[in-house]
Protein backbone atom coordinates (compact mmCIF):
# COMPACT_ATOMS: atom_id res chain seq x y z
CA UNK A 1 0.00 0.00 0.00
CA UNK A 2 2.57 2.68 0.99
CA UNK A 3 4.58 1.99 -2.46
CA UNK A 4 1.87 2.27 -4.21
CA UNK A 5 0.73 5.87 -2.26
CA UNK A 6 4.40 6.93 -2.85
CA UNK A 7 3.90 5.85 -6.75
CA UNK A 8 0.70 8.28 -6.82
CA UNK A 9 2.18 11.20 -4.98
CA UNK A 10 5.65 11.01 -7.30
CA UNK A 11 3.16 10.92 -10.29
CA UNK A 12 1.20 13.99 -9.49
CA UNK A 13 4.15 15.75 -8.49
CA UNK A 14 5.69 15.32 -11.56
CA UNK A 15 2.59 16.05 -13.86
CA UNK A 16 2.41 19.45 -11.62
CA UNK A 17 5.29 20.80 -12.40
CA UNK A 18 4.20 22.82 -16.10
CA UNK A 19 1.31 24.88 -16.32
CA UNK A 20 0.28 23.14 -19.59
CA UNK A 21 -3.44 23.11 -20.39
CA UNK A 22 -4.83 19.49 -20.67
CA UNK A 23 -1.71 17.87 -20.52
CA UNK A 24 -0.76 15.63 -23.55
CA UNK A 25 -4.09 13.38 -23.04
CA UNK A 26 -6.93 16.22 -22.89
CA UNK A 27 -4.65 17.90 -26.33
CA UNK A 28 -4.39 14.58 -27.80
CA UNK A 29 -8.48 13.74 -27.24
CA UNK A 30 -10.02 16.94 -28.50
CA UNK A 31 -7.55 16.72 -31.96
CA UNK A 32 -9.69 13.07 -32.13
CA UNK A 33 -12.90 14.91 -31.79
CA UNK A 34 -11.88 16.94 -34.05
CA UNK A 35 -10.51 14.73 -36.75
CA UNK A 36 -13.53 12.41 -36.19
CA UNK A 37 -15.83 15.18 -37.40
CA UNK A 38 -14.09 17.18 -39.61
CA UNK A 39 -15.27 16.84 -43.33
CA UNK A 40 -13.54 14.49 -46.03
CA UNK A 41 -11.81 17.33 -47.79
CA UNK A 42 -10.37 19.18 -44.90
CA UNK A 43 -8.95 15.40 -43.58
CA UNK A 44 -7.50 14.88 -46.90
CA UNK A 45 -5.85 18.42 -46.23
CA UNK A 46 -4.76 18.03 -42.72
CA UNK A 47 -2.79 14.43 -43.91
CA UNK A 48 -1.34 16.49 -46.48
CA UNK A 49 -0.08 19.26 -44.55
CA UNK A 50 0.88 16.61 -41.69
CA UNK A 51 3.61 14.88 -44.07
CA UNK A 52 5.84 18.21 -43.44
CA UNK A 53 6.67 17.01 -39.68
CA UNK A 54 10.13 16.81 -40.55
CA UNK A 55 10.37 20.33 -41.96
CA UNK A 56 9.57 22.16 -38.34
CA UNK A 57 12.74 20.90 -37.15
CA UNK A 58 11.69 19.13 -33.69
CA UNK A 59 12.32 15.62 -34.54
CA UNK A 60 11.81 15.39 -30.47
CA UNK A 61 8.59 16.72 -30.44
CA UNK A 62 6.19 14.93 -33.45
CA UNK A 63 4.01 16.53 -35.47
CA UNK A 64 3.10 13.71 -38.21
CA UNK A 65 -0.71 13.54 -36.94
CA UNK A 66 -3.10 15.50 -35.29
CA UNK A 67 -3.40 14.36 -32.43
CA UNK A 68 0.43 14.86 -31.99
CA UNK A 69 0.13 18.19 -33.62
CA UNK A 70 -2.01 19.49 -30.92
CA UNK A 71 0.37 18.82 -28.18
CA UNK A 72 3.30 19.84 -29.88
CA UNK A 73 3.42 23.49 -28.14
CA UNK A 74 4.16 22.15 -24.96
CA UNK A 75 6.41 20.02 -25.69
CA UNK A 76 8.48 23.12 -27.26
CA UNK A 77 8.72 24.28 -23.56
CA UNK A 78 11.87 21.38 -23.89
CA UNK A 79 13.65 23.86 -26.29
CA UNK A 80 12.29 27.16 -24.00
CA UNK A 81 16.01 28.90 -25.59
CA UNK A 82 14.25 28.43 -29.16
CA UNK A 83 10.64 28.78 -28.27
CA UNK A 84 10.39 30.44 -25.26
CA UNK A 85 8.39 33.59 -27.08
CA UNK A 86 5.43 31.09 -27.76
CA UNK A 87 4.86 30.41 -23.99
CA UNK A 88 2.42 33.56 -23.47
CA UNK A 89 0.48 32.47 -26.33
CA UNK A 90 -1.36 29.69 -24.06
CA UNK A 91 -3.30 31.39 -21.63
CA UNK A 92 -5.50 34.85 -21.16
CA UNK A 93 -6.38 34.83 -17.56
CA UNK A 94 -8.30 37.74 -16.10
CA UNK A 95 -10.00 37.80 -12.22
CA UNK A 96 -12.72 35.88 -12.08
CA UNK A 97 -14.28 38.58 -9.37
CA UNK A 98 -13.78 41.44 -12.26
CA UNK A 99 -16.05 41.84 -15.59
CA UNK A 100 -15.04 39.79 -18.53
CA UNK A 101 -13.21 41.42 -20.40
CA UNK A 102 -12.34 39.70 -24.00
CA UNK A 103 -9.46 42.18 -24.94
CA UNK A 104 -7.75 41.94 -21.57
CA UNK A 105 -4.04 40.89 -20.83
CA UNK A 106 -3.36 40.59 -24.88
CA UNK A 107 -0.75 42.99 -25.59
CA UNK A 108 0.77 42.67 -28.79
CA UNK A 109 -1.14 39.53 -29.76
CA UNK A 110 0.64 37.66 -26.45
CA UNK A 111 -2.47 35.66 -25.46
CA UNK A 112 -4.47 32.92 -27.15
CA UNK A 113 -7.06 34.41 -28.15
CA UNK A 114 -5.15 36.42 -30.81
CA UNK A 115 -3.07 33.68 -31.53
CA UNK A 116 -6.08 31.58 -32.22
CA UNK A 117 -7.20 34.41 -34.89
CA UNK A 118 -3.67 34.79 -36.24
CA UNK A 119 -2.58 30.64 -36.84
CA UNK A 120 -5.81 30.84 -38.51
CA UNK A 121 -5.42 33.42 -40.90
CA UNK A 122 -1.99 31.72 -41.66
CA UNK A 123 -3.31 27.87 -42.28
CA UNK A 124 -6.00 29.13 -44.41
CA UNK A 125 -3.07 31.16 -46.49
CA UNK A 126 -2.63 28.47 -49.46
CA UNK A 127 0.04 30.82 -50.39
CA UNK A 128 2.56 30.12 -47.53
CA UNK A 129 4.70 27.04 -47.25
CA UNK A 130 3.66 23.53 -45.71
CA UNK A 131 5.94 24.22 -42.92
CA UNK A 132 4.63 27.85 -41.80
CA UNK A 133 0.81 26.04 -42.42
CA UNK A 134 1.47 23.12 -40.41
CA UNK A 135 3.33 24.87 -37.65
CA UNK A 136 0.37 27.41 -37.59
CA UNK A 137 -2.17 24.31 -37.33
CA UNK A 138 -0.56 22.71 -34.52
CA UNK A 139 -0.49 26.00 -32.33
CA UNK A 140 -4.17 26.47 -33.70
CA UNK A 141 -5.14 22.86 -32.55
CA UNK A 142 -3.88 23.54 -29.33
CA UNK A 143 -4.93 26.84 -28.43
CA UNK A 144 -8.18 26.00 -29.08
CA UNK A 145 -8.03 23.56 -26.80
CA UNK A 146 -6.33 25.80 -24.23
CA UNK A 147 -9.12 28.09 -24.52
CA UNK A 148 -11.57 25.65 -22.67
CA UNK A 149 -9.57 25.37 -20.26
CA UNK A 150 -11.11 27.11 -17.21
CA UNK A 151 -8.11 28.18 -15.89
CA UNK A 152 -6.23 29.42 -18.59
CA UNK A 153 -8.70 32.23 -18.87
CA UNK A 154 -10.14 32.99 -15.33
CA UNK A 155 -8.36 33.14 -11.88
CA UNK A 156 -7.91 34.65 -8.23
CA UNK A 157 -4.39 36.44 -9.36
CA UNK A 158 -2.89 33.63 -8.49
CA UNK A 159 -1.55 32.74 -11.41
CA UNK A 160 -4.53 30.77 -13.09
CA UNK A 161 -4.79 28.66 -9.76
CA UNK A 162 -1.11 27.78 -9.84
CA UNK A 163 -0.27 29.38 -6.82
CA UNK A 164 -3.60 27.50 -4.83
CA UNK A 165 -1.70 24.07 -3.46
CA UNK A 166 -4.25 21.58 -3.37
CA UNK A 167 -4.69 17.77 -2.47
CA UNK A 168 -6.78 15.27 -5.15
CA UNK A 169 -8.77 13.57 -2.67
CA UNK A 170 -6.61 11.87 0.09
CA UNK A 171 -3.40 12.65 -2.81
CA UNK A 172 -1.37 15.93 -1.55
CA UNK A 173 1.38 17.65 -3.43
CA UNK A 174 -0.39 19.36 -6.41
CA UNK A 175 -2.29 22.79 -7.36
CA UNK A 176 -5.60 23.27 -7.99
CA UNK A 177 -4.37 24.10 -11.84
CA UNK A 178 -2.97 21.00 -12.25
CA UNK A 179 -5.55 18.71 -11.00
CA UNK A 180 -8.51 20.32 -13.40
CA UNK A 181 -5.59 20.25 -16.26
CA UNK A 182 -4.98 16.73 -15.60
CA UNK A 183 -6.09 14.12 -12.85
CA UNK A 184 -9.77 15.94 -13.26
CA UNK A 185 -9.84 15.84 -17.65
CA UNK A 186 -8.37 12.19 -17.73
CA UNK A 187 -10.40 10.76 -15.61
CA UNK A 188 -13.41 12.69 -17.24
CA UNK A 189 -12.01 11.52 -20.89
CA UNK A 190 -11.58 7.97 -19.22
CA UNK A 191 -14.85 7.41 -17.71
CA UNK A 192 -17.10 8.85 -20.81
CA UNK A 193 -19.57 6.44 -21.82
CA UNK A 194 -20.05 6.45 -24.94
CA UNK A 195 -16.38 7.71 -25.44
CA UNK A 196 -15.94 10.78 -26.11
CA UNK A 197 -14.01 10.45 -29.21
CA UNK A 198 -16.42 9.57 -32.29
CA UNK A 199 -18.37 11.21 -34.91
CA UNK A 200 -21.38 13.54 -33.67
CA UNK A 201 -24.79 13.91 -35.01
CA UNK A 202 -25.26 16.72 -36.79
CA UNK A 203 -27.53 18.33 -33.73
CA UNK A 204 -24.85 17.46 -31.56
CA UNK A 205 -22.07 19.49 -33.26
CA UNK A 206 -24.73 22.64 -33.70
CA UNK A 207 -25.40 22.94 -29.91
CA UNK A 208 -21.83 22.58 -29.19
CA UNK A 209 -19.70 24.06 -31.80
CA UNK A 210 -20.88 27.53 -31.75
CA UNK A 211 -20.01 30.82 -30.82
CA UNK A 212 -16.82 33.45 -31.24
CA UNK A 213 -13.39 33.17 -29.71
CA UNK A 214 -14.14 35.72 -27.55
CA UNK A 215 -17.38 33.54 -26.40
CA UNK A 216 -15.53 30.45 -25.79
CA UNK A 217 -13.02 32.47 -23.28
CA UNK A 218 -15.90 33.91 -21.63
CA UNK A 219 -17.20 30.13 -20.95
CA UNK A 220 -14.30 29.23 -19.42
CA UNK A 221 -13.88 32.12 -17.23
CA UNK A 222 -17.35 31.81 -15.68
CA UNK A 223 -16.51 27.82 -15.51
CA UNK A 224 -13.55 29.17 -13.13
CA UNK A 225 -15.91 30.47 -10.74
CA UNK A 226 -17.52 27.75 -10.33
CA UNK A 227 -14.53 25.62 -9.88
CA UNK A 228 -13.72 27.97 -6.91
CA UNK A 229 -16.50 27.74 -5.37
CA UNK A 230 -16.36 24.20 -5.43
CA UNK A 231 -12.63 24.18 -4.39
CA UNK A 232 -13.54 26.54 -1.54
CA UNK A 233 -16.67 24.93 -0.21
CA UNK A 234 -18.41 29.14 -1.05
CA UNK A 235 -21.58 29.28 -2.68
CA UNK A 236 -20.11 32.89 -4.38
CA UNK A 237 -16.26 32.72 -4.25
CA UNK A 238 -16.04 36.34 -4.69
CA UNK A 239 -17.58 36.99 -1.10
CA UNK A 240 -16.54 36.34 1.85
CA UNK A 241 -13.35 37.34 2.34
CA UNK A 242 -10.17 36.51 0.57
CA UNK A 243 -9.52 33.06 -0.75
CA UNK A 244 -6.92 30.54 0.85
CA UNK A 245 -3.89 29.65 -1.04
CA UNK A 246 -4.56 25.82 -0.17
CA UNK A 247 -7.36 23.74 -0.64
CA UNK A 248 -8.40 20.28 -0.94
CA UNK A 249 -10.48 18.92 -4.12
CA UNK A 250 -12.94 16.40 -2.62
CA UNK A 251 -14.11 13.46 -4.02
CA UNK A 252 -17.54 15.89 -4.40
CA UNK A 253 -15.85 18.49 -5.96
CA UNK A 254 -14.04 15.64 -8.66
CA UNK A 255 -17.59 14.16 -9.83
CA UNK A 256 -19.19 17.18 -9.98
CA UNK A 257 -16.55 18.49 -12.27
CA UNK A 258 -16.70 15.67 -14.56
CA UNK A 259 -19.66 16.62 -17.04
CA UNK A 260 -18.17 19.94 -17.13
CA UNK A 261 -14.94 18.41 -18.51
CA UNK A 262 -16.37 16.70 -20.89
CA UNK A 263 -18.24 19.10 -21.92
CA UNK A 264 -15.26 21.75 -22.27
CA UNK A 265 -13.17 18.72 -24.36
CA UNK A 266 -15.80 17.91 -26.64
CA UNK A 267 -16.79 21.33 -27.04
CA UNK A 268 -13.22 22.13 -27.83
CA UNK A 269 -13.05 19.19 -30.40
CA UNK A 270 -15.94 20.40 -32.55
CA UNK A 271 -15.24 24.22 -32.32
CA UNK A 272 -11.64 22.49 -33.78
CA UNK A 273 -13.28 20.80 -36.54
CA UNK A 274 -15.46 23.45 -37.39
CA UNK A 275 -12.59 26.49 -37.82
CA UNK A 276 -10.40 23.71 -39.78
CA UNK A 277 -13.20 23.19 -41.96
CA UNK A 278 -13.88 26.52 -42.10
CA UNK A 279 -9.84 26.97 -43.10
CA UNK A 280 -9.07 24.02 -45.28
CA UNK A 281 -12.68 22.91 -46.23
CA UNK A 282 -12.01 24.72 -49.41
CA UNK A 283 -10.37 24.85 -52.66
CA UNK A 284 -7.85 27.35 -53.53
CA UNK A 285 -8.94 30.12 -54.74
CA UNK A 286 -6.34 30.78 -57.53
CA UNK A 287 -3.34 29.62 -58.27
CA UNK A 288 -0.77 26.32 -56.73
CA UNK A 289 -0.53 25.79 -53.17
CA UNK A 290 2.86 26.22 -51.52
CA UNK A 291 5.20 23.97 -50.02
Amino acid sequence: MRSRVAAVLAVIALWAAPAQAWWEYGHQTIAAVAMANVRPATRTELHRLLRAAPALGTPECPAGTLEDAAYWPDCLRKQAWRWAYTFPWHYQTMPICKPFDPKANCANGNCVSAQIERNRRILADRRLSKADRLEALAFLAHFVGDIHMPLHSGDNEDGGANGVKAAYGQAPGSNLHAIWDGLEAERAISSASPPLVRRYSKAERTGLSGGTVADWGRESWQLARTIYARAFGREDPCSGGPLPRSTVWTPAAIEQSLPDARRRIVQGGLRLARVLDEALGRPAQSGRSAG
